[in-house]
């Protein structure tokens, strides 16, 4: 029950030196295709996101704790999304089509949010994009994991996880020009999010390679997860009672108990950027720019971090993350006003994403087998989300009840003692013998 994972799976070493054939040494092009589709999403998505809560408690009046209830069902629902689209991926064998129509359902809602004239409709339109994030988010990951050897996997989720935070990067930065730009500037930010969102599923559907009918041959760099897909054709379909049957592994357990109990404790994005807007007294205008002192720390650090955990063990990568939220709780909470301290949180707050992201689905790699990769990632991240859901809620109503600052020391108080038992039970293979 740990995250640390080196050992390579049959034939790693053909694959490999196929893969070293692509644009970045060591990674598959279909990562570099996948994370080009994530990159252009994202400038979709993050232009939405980083407007929000702004839009929603300036400009609609919500409170605190009916801002975080959305929020908490805006992550809740692709939570248990994740969960449906992993398990259609493998069950249908076709990794490509369930991320395709997770991108689909997301861009098709960005101009919707033109027509929400209610918190109800609102609601519905945001639920319906989560829902596609979900669908796509495990057969995505399962492409990437599939078309890696597993002593890179940290290396491969890297690469992606920095392709996509460019366009993180890139999301915020555009609403901010659009906002001072447009005079309706709003409804400028959720039509130019529904453009980019659908140039995001054209690449997917023209380049990124899905089901052949005859595989590569092992180690061709551009199969990516076909192999991996047609090879299991001989199978019968996957169960749900087959998917469920992973909870008997006590590693994937032990990934998905601490992912939750590691998420419970996790404030979300959107209450860290207000919380710092209140702390530091950062004007509204400049507030849709905080997102991007995140994304870029989360950038320069994403691929080294994760060959990083490669070499050292993802157990203490993963909990190395925490350990630098929390320490941007505590600068939160307790430290001056002074000019550095926008930049002192999301420089730890990039770091948090760089050392968590990508190395808890690259530690499933060596733990479920190829044909229920996608649904094992969905097991993992649903867990993540539905406890990050719940902290959502619970922040939300310490807020409202006891102001920001005793919610965030709970929150902290709470994330210490969780990533203590974390590191107990995700204990290197040794100290558990």
């Amino acid at each position: 029950m740990y995250l640390t994972d080196r050992s390579a799976p049959p034939k790693a070493g053909a694959a490999d030196q196929g893969r070293r054939r692509g644009p970045v040494s060591g990674v598959a092009p279909v990562v570099l295709v996948l994370g080009t589709v994530s990159l252009i999403t994202d400038v979709s998505s993050e232009m939405v996101t980083a407007v929000l809560p702004l839009y929603l408690v300036t400009t609609l009046g919500f409170s605190p704790l009916g801002f975080g209830t959305l929020d908490g069902v805006y992550n809740g629902v692709s939570a248990l999304v994740q969960l449906t689209g992993g398990h259609l991926a493998d069950r249908v064998r076709n990794h490509k089509l369930m991320a395709g129509l997770g991108y689909g359902l997301s861009a098709l809602c960005k101009p919707l949010l033109l027509l929400a004239g209610s918190v109800g409709a609102l609601g519905t339109v945001l639920a319906l994009d989560r829902t596609g994030k979900g669908l796509r988010t495990a057969p995505r990951d399962a492409m990437i994991s599939l078309s890696t050897p597993a002593g890179r996997q940290g290396r491969a989720f890297g690469v992606h996880r920095a392709m996509d935070t460019t366009g993180a990067l890139l999301g915020p930065l555009t609403a901010f020009l659009i906002l001072r730009a447009a005079a309706d500037g709003y409804d400028a930010v959720f039509g130019v999010s529904a453009c980019v969102a659908v140039l995001g599923v054209l690449v997917l559907v023209l380049f990124v390679p899905g089901r052949r009918r005859a595989p590569d041959a092992p180690g061709t760099p551009d199969a990516g997860g076909a192999a991996a897909e047609e090879g299991a054709v001989g199978r019968q379909p996957v169960r749900v009672r087959e998917a469920l049957a992973l909870l008997r592994l006590p590693r994937l357990r032990a990934l998905a108990g601490c992912a939750a109990l590691l998420g419970l404790t996790t404030v979300s994005d959107a209450f860290v950027y207000l919380l710092l807007q209140r702390r530091a007294g950062i004007a509204e205008e400049w507030f849709p720019l905080l997102p991007l002192g995140t994304a870029a720390v989360f950038l320069l650090l994403a691929v080294p971090v994760g060959a990083l955990a490669d070499r050292i063990g993802r157990r203490i990568v993963f909990l190395a993350g925490h350990a630098v939220l929390l320490t941007g709780y505590a600068l939160l909470l307790w430290a001056p006003a002074a000019p550095a301290l926008p930049f002192l949180v999301l420089a730890l707050h990039g770091v948090f994403y760089a050392a968590t992201d990508g190395v808890l689905p690259a530690a499933l790699a060596g733990v479920v087998p190829d044909h229920l990769r996608a649904s094992g990632l969905a097991i993992v991240g649903t867990s993540q989300a539905l406890a990050r859901f719940c902290c959502s809620l619970a922040f939300g109503a310490a807020w409202t009840l006891w102001g920001p600052g005793p919610a965030l020391a709970g929150s902290a108080a709470g994330l210490l003692c969780c990533a203590v038992v974390a590191g107990v039970v995700l204990r290197p293979a040794e100290e558990a013998r």
